[in-house]
């Protein structure tokens, strides 16, 4: 993945509030996180780039990272002696990770850019920054984190695409 700007910098998230206005699948991020709790937000993730067909998230990793999706579009599957099982796609204004972000565990399947993606990252320490020096973004966070996976999970669909 590619990156590149500091963390003094004040990185440009505007196409991706967009892109989760715009998420008629689930406005979850949208009515839980105001448009200041994103600007505080925003300071702490690192924009990245995949192309189509790049692996984001390994199944069996142990990275604990979160990633919002500004374009393009995500499929998520799981793979075993069976075979590989499509679980969900995942497209802009969406999020991903959640999972493992919350429960220290292994990722439980693997996400791969279905096509090219711009993505913004949230690590484990920066959200542990965030939670020090804005205590109440954190908190919205966690909450609208919270209820993407609670709705997941009772999605039949869905329920084990929580990565």
């Amino acid at each position: 993945m590619s990156s590149s700007f500091a963390s003094h910098d004040k990185p440009d998230i505007e196409a991706l509030l967009e892109a989760v206005a715009s998420n008629s699948n689930d406005p979850t991020l949208s009515h839980l996180l105001t448009l200041a709790q994103w600007a505080v937000l925003g300071g702490y993730m690192q924009a990245s780039t995949l192309t189509a067909g790049q692996i984001l998230i390994s199944q069996g990793a142990e990275d604990r990272s979160l990633y919002f999706v500004e374009s393009g579009m995500l499929t998520v599957h799981f793979e075993d002696a069976g075979g590989k099982i499509h679980l969900a796609a995942v497209g802009a204004g969406s999020v991903v990770g959640e999972g493992g972000f919350f429960s220290y565990m292994a990722r439980s399947a693997t996400v791969q850019a279905g096509s090219a993606c711009k993505l913004w990252s949230l690590t484990p320490m920066r959200f542990s920054e965030l939670s020090n020096r804005q205590p109440q973004v954190a908190l919205a966070l966690a909450m609208a984190l919270g209820a993407i996976m609670a709705k997941r999970v009772v999605s039949n669909r869905r329920r084990i695409a929580v990565t």
